[in-house]
């Protein structure tokens, strides 16, 4: 049986998904980066700046994607500022694991309000939209 959408598009989810407006894309930031999913079709757009050590210091998101994808969006918006390349790649590594099944609840603040989605293979690619973008933005 599968899960409802109801049960999917959670007033908080909803909420994520109209905070991007805090974080507007910016075309003059150093880094750009996009991510499509492959299972839906919807894309994201990151700009990116970093301080001298190479840890996020501003972004900003362009989404054109599901309530999930904007929301996981948000979440990353939420607590990229500060880190690495490298705690990105890990942190898009453990997501992946843990959507095929494999590995516990990524570690990564507020990912639990997304949590059911993991029912939802359609949704995955929306999910890790916003790692992957910082990924092909990063050096």
């Amino acid at each position: 049986m599968s899960a409802s959408p109801v049960k999917l598009y959670t007033a908080e989810v909803l909420a994520l998904a109209t905070m991007l407006a805090r974080w507007p894309l910016d075309p003059a930031m150093p880094h750009q980066g996009r991510a499509r999913s492959q299972s839906c079709g919807s894309t994201l757009a990151v700009s990116l700046a970093s301080d001298d050590s190479g840890r996020i210091s501003t972004l900003g998101i362009g989404a054109q994607a599901c309530a999930i994808g904007q929301a996981s969006a948000a979440i990353f918006a939420q607590s990229a500022c500060g880190l690495h390349r490298s705690d990105i790649a890990r942190a898009a590594t453990a997501i992946e694991v843990w959507l095929k099944e494999a590995g516990p609840l990524p570690e990564w603040p507020g990912f639990e309000v997304i949590a059911v989605a993991q029912a939802y293979p359609a949704r995955h690619g929306a999910i890790l939209l916003a790692w992957r973008a910082a990924l092909d933005a990063l050096p």
